[in-house]
């Protein structure tokens, strides 16, 4: 895959996002079903074709406006990792499914975490990010609460958010520079 794939949707400092694919079931599987990656998301089984299957149900969804699943890839065109946005609503959105492989570049979390919110912002216009995270993954945690995300409640067992436009809109830049593109 060349930086020319008509595929690539967006484009970050490091990694570009494209929509999954039923032709990606094989990756997105191995990723979703590898316990050093997915131990605070929801488990998955099944084989690649009924993985495949259910990205062919995502696509509805995303044809719909409900959700838009994205293969998170290097600059060289691999693959390392996976994101959702999904419960798009009339202001808000929601993200998660957030995985980065070993492959991953660095600064790779941040620069995945830019390309959400410029997505949700930007492209859809929405006004915030609302999400939660299990409180076990402390790693998770500390990245929004680094971030900028401000916490709005917990349950037993997530850590609510909440991430308006405009906090992001003000951050941006600063971030674009840490990850050495132009703000």
């Amino acid at each position: 895959m060349t930086l020319a794939d008509p595929r690539v949707t967006l484009r970050g400092a490091r990694l570009d996002f494209r929509p999954v694919t039923p032709d990606d079931a094989a990756y997105v599987l191995r990723l979703r079903s590898d316990p050093a990656h997915t131990a605070h998301l929801s488990p998955v089984t099944g084989t690649v074709a009924d993985q495949a299957a259910w990205i062919e149900r995502c696509k509805d969804r995303e044809a719909a406006g409900e959700e838009v699943y994205h293969l998170i890839q290097r600059k060289d065109g691999a693959p390392c990792g996976l994101v959702r946005l999904y419960d798009i609503r009339a202001e808000t959105f929601t993200w998660g499914s957030w995985i980065l492989d070993a492959t991953k570049p660095a600064k790779a979390a941040l620069d995945s975490a830019v390309m959400v919110y410029d997505w949700g912002f930007t492209r859809l216009g929405l006004a915030r990010a609302v999400f939660a995270v299990d409180r076990a993954n402390t790693r998770v945690l500390a990245f929004h609460d680094r971030f900028g995300a401000t916490r709005t409640g917990a349950d037993a067992r997530d850590i609510h958010y909440v991430y308006d436009r405009d906090r992001f809109l003000a951050d941006r830049p600063g971030f674009r520079r840490v990850l050495g593109a132009d703000p």
